[in-house]
Parts: C-alpha cells; sequence; structure tokens
C-alpha cells in the first residue's frame, strides 16, 4: 500500500465512470486527487501521455504547486474513485510526509522521463535534428518556471 493512502484516509471520496474527465487541462488548478481504484489515462493536448492503476497516485499536483492551470487531461478508462484534497497547499505546508510522497512521484516521473529522452537522443545520434532533443534537455534542466504567490 502506498504510504500517501494512510495521510489521505478520511479524505471525501469522489467516484468517475469510464470516460468521465477527472481533470481537464487548461481548468483552473483545483483539489490534489488521489487515485483509490480504477483506471485513467494523461492526455497532453489529446497524446496520451501514460496510463495509471495504482493505488496512490496523486493527480493535480503540478498545478498546486506551480499555481497555474492544469497541465493535462485525466480521463477513466474504468470506473474509478479519488480521495480529494480539497485544500492541497494547506494539506502540503501542515504534512513533511505528504510533502515528501509527491516529491518522490514527481522525481520517479521525472527520472522515467530523462530515460526516455536519453533512449531518443541515442536512437538519432548522428541525425541532422538531434539537436532538437539536446533544446528539449537544456529547457527541461535549465528552465526556471515563476514561483506560485503562497
Amino acid at each position: 500500500m502506498s504510504a500517501i493512502l494512510q495521510l489521505i484516509a478520511g479524505h471525501p471520496v469522489k467516484q468517475f465512470e469510464t470516460g468521465g474527465i477527472v481533470i481537464e487541462q487548461g481548468a483552473p488548478n483545483g483539489p490534489l486527487l488521489v487515485l483509490l481504484q480504477g483506471e485513467v489515462e494523461v492526455l497532453r493536448d489529446q497524446v496520451r501521455l501514460a496510463k495509471a492503476s495504482a493505488p496512490g497516485n496523486v493527480f493535480g499536483e503540478m498545478s498546486v504547486l506551480l499555481g497555474s492551470p492544469h497541465h493535462a487531461t485525466v480521463r477513466a478508462l474504468k470506473p474509478s474513485a479519488f480521495a480529494v484534497i480539497e485544500n492541497p497547499r494547506e494539506f502540503l505546508t501542515s504534512s513533511a510526509e505528504a510533502t515528501f510522497q509527491v516529491a518522490q512521484l514527481l522525481a520517479a516521473r521525472l527520472n522515467a522521463l530523462n530515460q526516455y529522452l536519453v533512449d531518443v537522443k541515442q536512437q538519432y545520434e548522428g541525425h541532422d535534428h538531434i539537436g532538437m532533443v539536446d533544446d528539449v534537455l537544456d529547457t527541461l534542466m535549465h528552465h526556471q518556471p515563476r514561483r506560485p504567490a503562497p
């Protein structure tokens, strides 16, 4: 069982039917959602980035942490249930353990993305358009987003 599941016990639960939009790209940030059961897909600009079914997966964290609209759409592939944390910034600032769990999740996702970019770069080594991958890597490593207001 994911450690985050223990931390969100007692929070309200929201159900989504197959095809239901859990989070919509571009919508204002809202609650933090923790998957309890089901399966979802994550889409950005209608392109599937990932599927998730493991209880404890967290959604909406980037929007919360960056103070920005949602960066992706999350859609239920099966009936799904989420714990809803209505005041996510308060929740994260009041619990070092919750913040650590979200940080671990984000680090794992970033690590997977970095590995993917390395694989792409190795596959296209010596091709003219490899500079594009270098630009993407440079942006990922050096882009400093504005900090959200507390």
